[in-house]
């Protein structure tokens, strides 16, 4: 009854540790030939028990019709009943079994046909209801092109995906998915990122500055493109960066596949309860059965009683309970662009009172941007013509934030070349522009140079820009200091209201853990609302801190971008990876990967898991509660087997129709 592991191409697991069956594959009328077998044993039940009221045809007209729907209700459940006690155990399907036969040697076939034939429509719509989830996450696995348009010099070939080699050229249509991973080195289109990301604007794509060999997680979001992805008007020429086993879709397809392995608390709890309850069950039938030996009455009457039982008794509806609301909800959030692995997160995640933030990339956009432009003696303007011709030349990401907002600043204004760069690490660089030596860096870079030190103005305010939270570049030409350029890594638009809607929600105490200095650290925190922040921690520091938080707050999630966090990540409740799309780490590491780089998705995906944890309960409380209402019934003869039947089966469907509720979950 729980749900199976789905491999690459889509197919079920058939060796499931859970006794797990499958219903899909090749049957006689495919997918539905379940329901199709189920409707046959119903039809001929029907026909069986409406020609009862009519002498026109003999008591065997109905006896074979009553057999037919034996047949067709009891060839799933015999099959099952089969598989599972050659694997050594006894599951739900046996016990359905025993008490058809047991209807049939009473001679009442008319109770035994119906309790087949509402039991195979209950599995078969079940399946089919379960299948509809399980469809959402493997409908992943159809979304990549089988072929791709490989370039040969100036004509194309079209290759299979799975041969493609990196470095390959491939030639990307208006329209057509994208078949691999990899780096735009030419054109310009926007690409539909959802069936990966989850994000509903589509991104616009062009090529990348650098000819270099750079990996994908270092890219832009403008520079790279996903397998699976959907271009849009323009035609792409992409560099193939990953191979199609590695590719981000490969990945989050066997992620996804692994994480049913992750049994949330309460299935474990409910695995629990049922190994023991089953053999409680089968005991409880064996005494029934000798009822008659203490009770006026006969066997048959004891007999049936304890088929009945066995009917009312069946944990049918606990089985499905957790799987299948894990399964929707999972389901729902990959939709939304959130990789849950597995029920113990999304349990977890419902459940958190604290979180830690990781700053530079989660709280922040992680591009540094000038905030401040001081010029001596000469014009803003001239100043970033200066720094801006220099910076060109520079790989350093402060030296790219100067170029890019600077052009911005100028408006495209010309300004003259430098060239001879000769960086000093750590410190900053130096270059020539026409017979002007022009220097830009920290202050250690002009206390180890000469004689020429800043003034003590000037020294002043670097560090009062500083103190603020800024990085500050001190501008030098020949011995002239001519001006201060300040950059902050600034806090995401969204930040700031993420983390009020995560208020809002309860969670108490929102941490930020960075390695940048604490001046930046308590800059960001007081813009963005946090509750505090500790600057300048190492890797193992933020695990130091994680495990302090975690004994005071008992569920603690970290969020970081997965490679420098991934301690700190294991070691939390709950790993939440940004942006896990570009990173096999992220993904690796995490427990729950938001596939974009967008951290307002956050409170959704809380709310999904604390709406999935709350109808978890709600199924848990309708399948124990049936199964306490029914075995007391039918002990003391108030309820036959058909009744018993009608109310088990329909405990089934209404729990596995409140676990499909969660795919239509919004915020």
């Amino acid at each position: 009854m729980t749900t199976q592991p789905i491999d690459q191409h889509g197919q079920e697991d058939s060796h499931d540790h859970n006794h797990t069956h499958d219903h899909s594959q090749g049957g006689i009328f495919g997918e539905q030939t379940e329901l199709i077998f189920a409707i046959c044993a119903g039809i001929s039940l029907g026909l069986g028990f409406g020609l009862t009221f009519t002498e026109a045809f003999p008591e065997w007209v109905s006896l074979v019709l009553y057999g037919v729907a034996y047949f067709f209700g009891g060839f799933f459940t015999t099959k099952e009943a089969i598989e599972t006690i050659r694997e050594g155990g006894f599951e739900i399907d046996f016990l359905m079994l025993v008490a058809a036969i047991g209807a049939a040697i009473l001679g009442e076939f008319a109770e035994g046909a119906l309790l087949l034939f509402l039991f195979s429509l209950g599995h078969s719509v079940e399946h089919y209801a379960m299948g509809k989830a399980q469809k959402s996450i493997a409908a992943l696995t159809e979304l990549a092109p089988k072929i791709a348009l490989r370039k040969i010099g100036e004509s194309t070939e079209e290759v299979a995906v799975e041969k493609l080699i990196l470095g390959d050229i491939i030639l990307i249509r208006p329209h057509t998915k994208i078949p691999a991973d990899g780096k735009v080195i030419r054109g310009s289109s926007s690409v539909d990122q959802s069936p990966i990301t989850g994000e509903s604007i589509p991104v616009d794509k062009n090529p990348a500055d650098s000819e270099e060999n750079i990996s994908i997680e270092h890219l832009s979001p403008a520079n790279r493109v996903f397998s699976g992805t959907i271009n849009g008007n323009g035609t792409l020429q992409v560099e193939v960066l990953k191979l199609s086993k590695d590719s981000t879709l490969s990945r989050l397809v066997t992620m996804v596949n692994e994480s049913k392995a992750q049994k949330s608390p309460t299935q474990l709890l409910t695995d629990k309860f049922e190994k023991y309850f089953v053999p409680a069950v089968l005991v409880l039938v064996i005494l029934l059965n000798l009822a008659f030996l203490v009770l006026d009455e006969p066997f048959t009457e004891s007999f049936y009683r304890a088929m009945a039982v066995l009917v009312a008794a069946s944990p049918c509806a606990l089985a499905i309970a957790t799987p299948s609301a894990v399964l929707s909800g999972v389901a729902r959030a990959a939709k939304h662009g959130v990789l849950i692995k597995g029920g113990r997160p999304l349990e977890d995640l419902g459940t958190l009172t604290a979180i830690a933030f990781d700053k530079t990339g989660t709280l922040t956009e992680g591009k540094p941007k000038i905030t401040e432009v001081i010029a001596f003696d000469m014009s803003k303007d001239d100043l970033l013509k200066i720094a801006v011709a220099v910076e060109r030349l520079s790989d350093h990401p402060l030296a790219k934030a100067i170029v890019r907002d600077g052009n911005v600043r100028l408006e495209g204004e010309p300004f003259t070349p430098a060239n001879d760069l000769e960086a000093v690490l750590g410190k900053g660089i130096k270059a020539s522009i026409d017979s002007d030596k022009v220097f830009i860096g920290n202050l250690d870079l002009y206390d180890s140079l000469d004689g020429f030190k800043p003034s003590e103005k000037v020294s002043d305010q670097l560090k009062a820009l500083e103190s603020s939270g800024n990085t500050t570049v001190l501008i030098r030409r020949n011995e002239e200091y001519i001006g201060i350029i300040a950059l902050l890594d600034t806090p995401r638009k969204e930040a700031k209201n993420t983390l009020l809607a995560l208020k809002k929600l309860g969670i108490k105490k929102m941490i930020m853990l960075s390695g940048d200095n604490q001046k930046v650290v308590d800059a960001i925190a007081s813009q963005v609302g946090l509750t505090s922040a500790q600057g300048g921690l190492l890797p193992e520091e933020k695990v130091k801190a994680i495990k302090l938080l975690k004994e005071r707050e008992s569920k603690i999630a970290m969020v970081g971008d997965g490679v420098n966090d991934a301690p700190a990540m294991a070691n939390a409740t709950v790993g939440i990876a940004m942006g896990a799309a570009g990173s096999d780490v992220a993904l690796q590491t995490a427990d729950i990967a938001l596939m974009a780089d967008k951290l307002e998705v956050l409170p959704f995906a809380i709310g999904l898991s604390r709406k999935a944890k709350s109808i978890i309960k709600q199924n848990l409380w309708i399948s124990l509660g049936m199964v306490v209402i029914l075995i007391p019934v039918t002990i003391f003869g108030y309820a036959s087997i058909g009744w018993a039947v009608l109310f088990h089966e329909g405990s089934t469907l209404v729990v596995v129709g409140n676990a499909l509720r969660l795919l239509a979950y919004k915020e």
